[in-house]
């Protein structure tokens, strides 16, 4: 198995040391929304439609934010929009333990909007750093490195809020994200192309130049992706408690996880790679039968070998995808378009899955999100097929290499 794609990408200067800290500053980040809920549960004493509130509250912060400071970065350069959000979620973490509920809620959606934007910086600096042809590789770094710290962060702020305390907690996140944002600070990444600098700010090219369809349709396909995901992880934990076996739930995530993982390590190798939209048309179709591969939790994550395998993959291939169709100067507002459309998915895919598990039962869970998933990647399709028709016409047939479909680059 040669590693050489991974060699050659990490050997470009800049990308070992980004790839590192993405993976260290990323964990605060994911425990963000667990540590909110098991507060407003456990040191609040509310319900938990009071404590998803809350993290809804932010989770629509987050969307809406995240093309806004996009586009302050495009036009300001990195460091503004860090200290930004640095002191907006500075603010919000250390004060949440002194805020009443009312409070609290209006402070995470503030919180969610002024999000600092890790995720989105980070896919905009390897695309600043990477040349197009050894992107892939890089992409699939960096998503196999989002899945590593969502397997710690969770873990982490369950084991400080059952044996510490909640509100220690949201004192731990917020000094990780602080000192995240110092970091980043510190390491000022390139998030422009031919730049020498990030702070150096030039006109952001008009939206309907670089707003087309097939990036339309490159948001769709990565909602499509998280709202699989976000159904996905409801209907294990609904199967498994069903079957009185909920004890084995993380074995099974963890499986899912792991298998990811692998995915995206054979993604990033691949020498004709597979394009988002067959990627998450997979995704989709393979998390339909999950839930006949039965109520054990051996054999169910058997069943979620395959799908398991394409989740990286299909987040790396958006992402990548996201980077050569926007020119640079666009480019941190398109990566928080993606970063909103990931958001919305997830925010739709554990509600989705569990109106149908209360409807029906466990095992449809997977089948519902699994065909909304596919049905929304087939959406996408009409798109690519009249830009097919388009260059056929013209004279051109597009590469391997095109985002949507596996005939094409633009």
């Amino acid at each position: 198995m040669k590693l050489t794609p991974y060699r050659e990408a990490l050997a470009l200067p800049g990308v070992r040391s980004l790839m590192l800290l993405a993976l260290l500053i990323r964990v605060p980040k994911t425990m963000t929304l667990l540590a909110l809920t098991l507060y407003v549960v456990a040191q609040l004493g509310h319900g938990y439609a009071a404590a998803g509130l809350a993290s809804a509250a932010m989770t629509v912060g987050s969307a809406l934010g995240a093309p806004i400071l996009g586009r302050l970065i495009d036009r300001r350069g990195l460091r503004p929009a860090l200290v930004l959000t640095t002191l907006a979620e500075a603010a919000f973490w250390f004060g949440a333990p002194l805020m009443p509920y009312p409070v609290l809620l209006g402070g995470a959606l503030l919180g969610g909007l002024l999000t600092l934007p890790v995720y989105s910086v980070i896919r905009q600096s390897i695309a600043a750093l990477v040349p197009e042809q050894q992107r892939r590789p890089a992409y699939a770094l960096d998503s196999m490195g989002v899945e590593l710290s969502f397997m710690i962060g969770p873990a982490v702020a369950v084991l400080l809020a059952t044996s510490v305390s909640p509100q220690a907690t949201l004192l731990v996140v917020g000094a990780g994200i602080t000192l995240s944002g110092l970091a980043l600070l510190w390491l000022d990444p390139p998030v422009r192309d031919q730049l020498g600098t990030a702070a150096a700010p030039s006109g952001a090219p008009p939206r309907r130049e670089w707003l087309t369809p097939r990036l339309v349709g490159l948001l769709v396909i990565s909602a499509a992706t998280t709202l699989v995901l976000g159904g996905t992880d409801v209907a294990v934990v609904a199967v498994l408690r069903a079957a009185d076996q909920v004890h084995w739930t993380g074995v099974v995530l963890a499986v899912w996880a792991v298998c990811s993982l692998v995915g995206g390590f054979m993604y990033g190798m691949v020498t004709r790679p597979v394009p988002p939209l067959t990627i998450v048309l997979l995704l989709g179709v393979c998390t339909i039968p999950v839930g006949l591969g039965g109520a054990q939790w051996w054999s169910l994550g058997l069943a979620l070998l395959p799908a398991g395998l394409l989740c990286a993959p299909a987040l790396a291939s958006s992402s990548h995808a996201v980077s050569q169709l926007v020119p640079s100067g666009a480019r941190g507002e398109a990566m928080g378009l993606q970063n909103s459309a990931l958001t919305v998915g997830i925010a739709l895919g554990a509600p989705l899955a569990g109106a149908v598990i209360d409807a029906s039962a466990p095992a449809w869970g997977f089948a519902a999100t699994g065909l909304v998933g596919a049905l929304l990647a087939l959406a996408v399709l009409p798109v690519e097929l009249r830009r097919r028709r388009a260059a056929v016409a013209a004279g051109s047939v597009p590469g391997p290499e095109h985002p949507l479909s596996p005939a094409g680059k633009p």
